[in-house]
């Protein structure tokens, strides 16, 4: 994501970023980086890599496997899209043109980083938000799931997702152009870029997801209250434990990755110290980490993917027709 952040240009430094040097207001790479920039970049290329491999296996098992053709797995499908989006195009591009950087040209390149950033987040976001949805009836309303989740409605969501994600895109750039007519920043791209933004990419959808999942909670509770009279409460406990456990992993991951980041936009026009830019820069990875943590919370807890990673990684479904495969 990319906000306007309020610096001081008369008194920045190299500190603000340790790959860049500044000369005269130009904002460049440096010809001797530091340890700690080629640390940085290698770590920044290996998260790169991870999301974009992690990604593929989940977007490969679910295109080839018959077994997982299902309207959840295509909702996982259109999240992993998304993340390998944010692994192939935003992950370089905020490598080659930083936070820091492009608060001095905002050129181009610039604009078409934030661009990819903000519309590749939010439809993750959304996705996550589908899937979601898509649980809530498997749990809440599991006689009705095959007539409610149909292939259709899971296609509407998908589009849906994406195309709002495109449109939230466009509006935060625009309203960052306009804001180059302004001397000083129009209150309107203000209330865009960090309040109306925000809320439609992350915190409405965060409330949709914590209601969801509060519900599939306590309706876990009372139907394993329910079974406790005519099975062992040790089975019992088992499955609620794992229920619990698994609604922590994924909001708790979740929120631990993007809540800085969004409550430090929201907050900083409101705020008469300036957030220092290696702070913003340094949340903002730390959302677009979570494109690499996706596969792992949402494919890797299933057995069946697990099998199907295994089959793809061993080279085994290029050794004959597996597609028809029952993975367990």
């Amino acid at each position: 994501m990319k906000p306007k952040v309020t610096v001081n240009r008369t008194a920045v430094g190299a500190d603000i970023h340790p790959c860049y040097e500044i000369d005269n207001f130009n904002y460049t790479l440096t010809n001797t980086p530091s340890v700690l920039c080629v640390l940085l970049y290698i770590l920044l290329i290996l998260l790169s890599v991870v999301t974009i491999c992690g990604n593929l296996l989940v977007i490969i098992s679910i295109t080839y496997f018959k077994q997982l053709h299902t309207p959840t797995n295509y909702l996982i499908l259109s999240l992993a899209v998304a993340d390998l989006l944010v692994g192939i195009i935003v992950f370089p591009f905020s490598m080659a043109f930083s936070l820091s950087s492009c608060l001095y040209h905002e050129d181009l390149f610039c604009k078409v980083r934030g661009s990819f950033d903000i519309s590749l987040s939010t439809c993750s976001i959304l996705n996550l938000c589908c899937i979601s949805i898509d649980r809530y009836y498997a749990v809440c309303q599991p006689l009705t799931y095959r007539t409610k989740i149909t292939h259709r409605v899971v296609v509407v969501m998908i589009l849906v997702s994406w195309s709002v994600s495109v449109l939230i895109g466009i509006s935060v750039i625009i309203a960052g152009l306009n804001n180059e007519k302004c001397e000083e920043r129009c209150i309107i791209d203000v209330l865009i870029e960090n309040t109306i933004g925000p809320i439609l990419s992350f915190y409405f959808p965060v409330i949709i997801m914590l209601c969801i999942y509060l519900k599939i909670f306590l309706v876990a509770q009372r139907q394993a209250r329910s079974i406790q009279s005519t099975k062992s409460g040790a089975a019992v406990s088992k499955t609620e434990r794992k229920a619990t456990k698994t609604l922590a992993i994924v909001l708790g991951v979740f929120l631990l990755c993007w809540t800085p980041f969004f409550l430090c936009i929201t907050f900083m026009p409101f705020s008469n110290n300036s957030v220092p830019v290696s702070v913003v820069e340094t949340l903002n990875w730390l959302t677009l980490s979570n494109s690499m943590l996706n596969p792992f919370i949402y494919s890797f807890f299933y057995s069946w993917f697990r099998s199907a990673f295994r089959m793809i990684i061993s080279g085994k479904i290029f050794q004959g027709d597996f597609a028809n495969s029952n993975l367990h």
